[in-house]
């Protein structure tokens, strides 16, 4: 699992990610910058443990650490023909090899090393690097496009074996023989990924509405998902769970979905004795007389549970974990986070958002994106309800005089946080953080002058003024204030255009 960040970044030590992936087990995350690479481990959801870095190659962008052991391949834009493989504990290198082409992908289990250029695959063996095999003659992989299994009993490979349709051909790594061929799509192949045993194979096309799964090695139709149906979109990672019960996929866009494999396309459980099972009977044998393209989409299942991203169009890869004894939905993006999402394996839904990690360190040590924030309001003024505000909210500078933030919110307009100059009520509210300092009320703002001498009003949490408050009837009398009508007014406006572009 791994992909290459073409997204620049502006500012800031370090650049965008160039490459990110997890290792085999999903336990450790490798990243590569302009400056060298990162490895992070996945123990914990608070803390993110840096293992290790190196500044030694730079541009680095494919990265690939070989489970949790210290063996780690580097490859970089300065010298791409080149793989360099690196015992990073003892700091040594411990080989390195030179092909006739770019190399494009590497893939790694126990037992063999698998690097894919645009028409060869070589297949070392781990142990020694000795060169075992090298297929030639494939088709054009521009993308290097490949997939190895982490079992090392079979090592199976996986690779496109068509240029302009998804064929997919399936070898094995460990008797170094073609296996079989499997007409996955009828488009060309956009991801492909084997589960931790080796024997289920999933493969999705550029259309990236259908995502399927077949069984290794006689490559029979298992599971059949759909992802959508309104628009195409360009599947970026593929993903197992340890278990092999779910599957993930994400793509361009800004919803990560998961799939549950928990019966057989062609083995429906029986339908109880009542009027809904006989018309879910009816149905079936009706979609027996209809066109192919309808009778196939009856029988596609919908994802188990779906994670929401605060972003689009950045190059993103997905996994499935179990961190802390609790499955974990993992999304790594080319801006450089890491966003942890809770799984509920029983219910499904969408997955909740619990950590974002910040993997670059911009400027003065700020984020570059950002975090995801929680805001609760008890108040009158806004819904009791906990709600996540995204990052891009959340202005991270001041300007000379700034001294502390303000919060402005309505019911329809999302909450923005910025600088304002001490003494000064615009736009909004003091926050909490200036709670317990002089006479000022913390939550919804500072007391006017003079009211410190009859001492502190009761503190509240109200992001917009109440009526019934009395620290908010210090300010005003009026329930909204016009600058926050018209904030409320903006925010409907902005609203109704969001919904206006999602049905277009």
């Amino acid at each position: 699992m791994e992909a290459e960040g073409a997204d620049g970044a502006s500012g800031g030590a370090e650049a965008a990610l160039s490459c990110f992936s997890f290792n085999q087990d999903c336990t450790s995350l490798a990243i590569g910058t302009k400056a060298g690479y990162k490895l992070f481990s996945l123990s914990s959801v608070e803390q993110l443990d840096h293992v290790h870095g190196s500044n030694d190659t730079p541009d680095v962008y494919i990265v690939e650490r070989l489970f949790s052991s210290s063996l780690v391949v580097v490859v970089s834009h300065t010298k791409p023909r080149q793989m360099n493989v690196y015992h990073f504990k003892k700091g040594t290198e411990i080989c390195n090899y030179s092909y006739s082409g770019n190399i494009l992908a590497i893939r790694l289990n126990r037992q063999r090393l698998l690097v894919c250029l645009e028409e060869s695959i070589y297949i070392h063996n781990i142990k020694d690097m000795k060169l075992l095999k090298t297929i030639l003659d494939i088709p054009a992989n521009p993308t290097g496009l490949c997939a190895l299994s982490i079992n090392h009993s079979n090592s199976y490979v996986a690779y496109p074996g068509s240029l302009t349709t998804g064929e997919i051909v399936l070898y094995d790594g460990h008797s170094l023989k073609p296996v079989c061929t499997i007409a996955a799509h009828e488009g060309t192949l956009a991801a492909i990924a084997f589960n931790s045993s080796g024997s289920r194979l999933a493969s999705a096309s550029e259309k990236g509405t259908v995502i399927r799964v077949f069984s290794v090695p006689d490559g029979q139709k298992l599971y059949e998902f759909r992802r959508g149906m309104k628009r195409y979109v360009t599947i970026s990672s593929l993903a197992f769970s340890m278990d092999s019960q779910f599957l993930c996929a994400s793509s361009n866009t800004e919803t990560v979905h998961i799939f549950k494999l928990e019966h057989l396309a062609n083995s429906r459980p029986e339908e109880p004795s009542t009027w809904t099972g006989y018309m879910g009977k009816m149905f079936l044998a009706a979609s027996s007389y209809l066109p192919t393209q309808v009778s196939d989409m009856m029988n596609q299942d919908r994802a188990f549970a779906t994670g929401r991203l605060g972003f689009s169009g950045h190059r993103n890869i997905c996994t499935l974990a179990t961190i802390q004894k609790l499955p974990r939905l993992l999304v790594v993006s080319s801006s450089g986070h890491l966003y942890v999402y809770n799984l509920d394996p029983q219910d499904g839904g969408d997955c909740v958002l619990i950590k974002t990690h910040r993997l670059l360190r911009g400027r003065r040590g700020a984020p570059r994106g950002g975090h995801s924030r929680t805001r609760v309001c008890n108040g009158t003024g806004l819904s009791g309800r906990r709600e996540r505000v995204p990052s891009y909210h959340f202005m991270p500078w001041r300007s000379a005089g700034q001294s502390h933030p303000v919060l402005t919110g309505s019911r329809t307009a999302p909450v923005r946080r910025f600088w304002s100059k001490r003494g000064r009520w615009t736009k909004g509210r003091r926050l909490s953080e200036q709670r317990g300092r002089g006479t000022e009320a913390p939550g919804c703002g500072s007391q006017p002058a003079g009211a410190g001498a009859t001492g502190a009003r009761p503190a509240c949490t109200h992001v917009l003024p109440s009526k019934g408050c009395p620290s908010c009837s210090v300010h005003r009398n009026e329930p909204y204030p016009s600058t926050t009508r018209t904030l409320m007014n903006k925010g409907i406006l902005l609203n109704m255009y969001a919904v206006y572009k999602m049905y277009l």
